[in-house]
């Protein structure tokens, strides 16, 4: 089932829906793993996403009996996207063309912690510890998501990287690459062979990638499966076909 909840966003002081999923068998004595993700409206229907494809994500679980409670955060439609560039961003940056963005991602991270989850463990049946708490999303979704797992390890497990939108804030990124993180992390990464027009673009951000992933495998006790998926562009139509792969690579 799909359910649609409002839910107030503090430090922005604005409304916001939250999509959810629940199996419909869901027994009366089962607590689920909960996959936390952005852009919650793209996730389930295509009447809802923004460009008119969604990942499918509800007839995935369905169909493979996955066991698992996801809460997707729709994002602001505000300014004509550039405000979800804001908000989902955790550092400042410049990119045509849409010019400088001041991140507001920060905020949104520690309100998704500290309020947003409590009140799901609270009203939902949730297996509310780390193990079984995972971040998820695409582009600036993926960004977040990194950051997540990064700086929050210890209330996210397993994080969904997807097209993370790293290319314009890497030097930022960097800086944040040697935080310590707790062991049994896993984070899935992937990019794209023709997001980018330029070859040149695509083997700069293929480096990024690349230095990221190295990053990680360093760190003991956290796990990488890194992906590129040569012929695929950055689309929720390409997110839709990588569904299948990372969740059984997450085990999800």
């Amino acid at each position: 089932m799909i359910l649609k909840e409002k839910t107030w966003i503090t430090p922005y002081e604005q409304e916001r829906m939250l999509h959810i999923y629940l199996p419909d068998d869901l027994k009366d004595d089962e607590r689920l793993p909960v996959l936390y993700m952005f852009d919650g409206h793209n996730l389930f229907y295509d009447e809802d996403a923004t460009y008119g494809q969604s990942w499918g994500l509800r007839e995935y679980l369905e169909e493979n009996h996955n066991r698992l409670m996801v809460v997707g955060l729709e994002c602001s439609h505000d300014d004509a996207g550039k405000e979800r560039l804001r908000e989902f961003s955790p550092y400042n940056f410049y990119d045509e063309p849409w010019g400088y963005i001041e991140a507001k991602g920060l905020p949104l991270i520690e309100w998704m912690i500290h309020e947003l989850k409590p009140v799901i463990d609270e009203n939902y049946p949730t297996l509310s510890n780390r193990e079984h708490t995972y971040i998820g999303g695409s582009s600036m979704g993926g960004i977040m998501s990194l950051y997540m797992a990064l700086m929050h390890s210890d209330i996210y497990s397993k994080a969904v990287c997807i097209s993370p939108h790293i290319y314009p804030m890497y030097k930022s990124l960097r800086n944040d690459l040697e935080h310590e993180m707790m062991e049994n992390t896993t984070v899935y990464i992937s990019w794209g062979g023709f997001e980018y027009r330029e070859h040149y673009t695509f083997a700069t951000v293929t480096d990024q990638n690349l230095q990221i992933i190295r990053a990680l495998f360093k760190k003991p006790g956290v796990d990488v499966l890194p992906h590129c998926f040569k012929n695929d562009n950055h689309s929720e139509r390409s997110w839709k076909k990588e569904l299948k792969v990372w969740m059984k690579e997450l085990n999800l």
